[in-house]
């Protein structure tokens, strides 16, 4: 097996908590380099200590292409394999010799298993394959956010897939991500006709309740003739539809659902979100049709596009309510039974239950008597 040069990059800023764990987990690399971008706390402290190869430097204008960039111009040029990774996420052991198996000189990128989300047992609700591990010098990075790796080689690039290479994310849930709205609108203005920004830029007027907007830059989004992709345009019909649920426009949402389902019949997302908006309408067995349409859909597509409700006990805790208001309260235990078997701490869950087998012994004395 020939032996490679494989380097570790990223930035950092004030993410003390997060060293000694992923120094540990990117240590099976020859180097690792990290460009500071003005840590306050101990950071840069904590890097040095452990060996990493540390340069402090302020971004101004923020932009995380650049701050990117200069952090792989750390990178020495005779690096044959660099790989890109945050201080919050973490490589499952044994991804060096794994890369290496694999790594040929064809090669310029390799996609890989990225764990987004995982549960509080660790296992992964969101998955899909990245793809930062790339050649040290076909590639820069573009876009102010949501940045991507951009391949300026002469030859074609050639991806390879790995499913044994795992990265897992554990995100501090306390940072803000105030700035990411007006980079997303820079984005935008450099390229009009970036599909993906346009649906990130969509979603994030979203996330701020900015409804209109997100209306508006969603449809700019559906009508691009680069927005191809079915997942991310069934994504901007679901977010179209929240925008307009929250203006209280419910047949509108209820539209946009339905075209979200012509888009992507084999993701259970739309059904799920259609089955959530009859629940807020109290038509259950409205509710109880788009869950066990839902629930046809085994296969979990492997993109970021996926949500954590439709895989979780969300669909079993709405098609116990619907049953229980329909009074099929045998069915409704049913499916609060599965519910709880996917998530037995939810103290809600816990709480339905009991209610089901109060109502069904009650049921049972009245017949008796």
């Amino acid at each position: 097996m020939k032996k490679y040069k494989i380097i570790v990059y990223a930035i950092s800023k004030n993410e003390e908590k997060f060293v000694d764990r992923w120094v540990n987990s990117m240590k099976e690399a020859d180097d690792i380099y990290v460009l500071d971008t003005g840590s306050t706390d101990k950071t840069v402290e904590k890097l040095k200590e452990l060996g990493v190869k540390v340069k402090q430097e302020k971004i101004e204008p923020w932009r995380f292409d650049t701050a990117r960039n200069h952090s792989l111009e750390l990178v020495p040029n005779e690096c044959d394999i660099c790989v890109c990774t945050d201080l919050d996420e973490v490589f499952e052991p044994g991804w060096r010799n794994e890369l290496e198996n694999i790594w040929n000189n064809d090669i310029s990128r390799i996609k890989y298993n990225y764990n987004w989300s995982l549960d509080e047992n660790n296992h992964p609700t969101v998955n899909f394959y990245s793809d930062k591990i790339h050649t040290r010098n076909e590639y820069i990075w573009t876009h102010p956010v949501h940045e991507v790796l951009t391949y300026t080689g002469h030859h074609q690039e050639k991806f390879l897939i790995d499913d044994k290479i795992v990265l897992n994310h554990y995100p501090d849930r306390e940072k803000s991500r105030s700035g990411y709205l007006p980079l997303l609108e820079l984005s935008v203005k450099e390229d009009p006709e970036d599909d993906r920004n346009v649906h990130y830029l969509g979603r994030e007027y979203m996330y701020y309740g900015r409804w209109n907007d997100c209306i508006d830059t969603l449809i700019y989004h559906l009508k691009l003739k680069k927005a191809t992709w079915k997942d991310e345009r069934s994504a901007s019909m679901r977010f179209i539809a929240r925008a307009y649920q929250n203006l209280n426009r419910i047949d509108e949402a209820k539209m946009w659902l339905d075209k979200a389902i012509i888009e992507t019949p084999y993701l259970r997302e739309p059904y799920v979100e259609r089955a959530i908006l009859e629940y807020n309408q109290k038509n259950w067995s409205e509710v109880e049709k788009y869950c066990k349409e839902a629930l046809k859909i085994i296969n979990r597509e492997k993109t970021y596009i996926n949500e954590v409700f439709s895989w979780d006990h969300t669909i079993y805790d709405l098609l116990s309510i619907s049953k229980f208001y329909q009074n099929d309260l045998q069915e409704a235990l049913k499916y609060s039974n599965q519910a709880l078997q996917i998530s037995p701490n939810n103290e809600r869950l816990i709480k339905n239950n009991n209610i089901i087998k109060d109502a069904i012994q009650k049921t049972t004395n009245y017949k008796k008597d």
